[in-house]
């Protein structure tokens, strides 16, 4: 069962930074945003042993978050 969620987070933080790439027309909080998304859902499905809900809520708040984050910058 570890091993499956290794892979899981493995393949959250890999399709994460192969998003990111494409990031390069993206406004800084458009890429805070997906930033926090991906890392509250790796966050989350950690947390929460690989369940998807903990998953989809971390990518949630976590995305909620960058995106406040990003809005204070210019």
């Amino acid at each position: 069962m570890k091993s499956m969620q290794r892979f899981a987070v493995s393949a959250v933080a890999a399709t994460v930074l192969l998003g990111l790439a494409a990031c390069g027309e993206m406004t800084t909080r458009q890429r805070d945003t997906a930033i926090g998304a991906g890392v509250g859902a790796v966050g989350g499905n950690v947390l929460t042993g690989g369940s998807t809900a903990g998953t989809i809520g971390g990518a949630a708040v976590g995305g909620i978050i960058g995106n406040q984050i990003g809005k204070d910058k210019k």
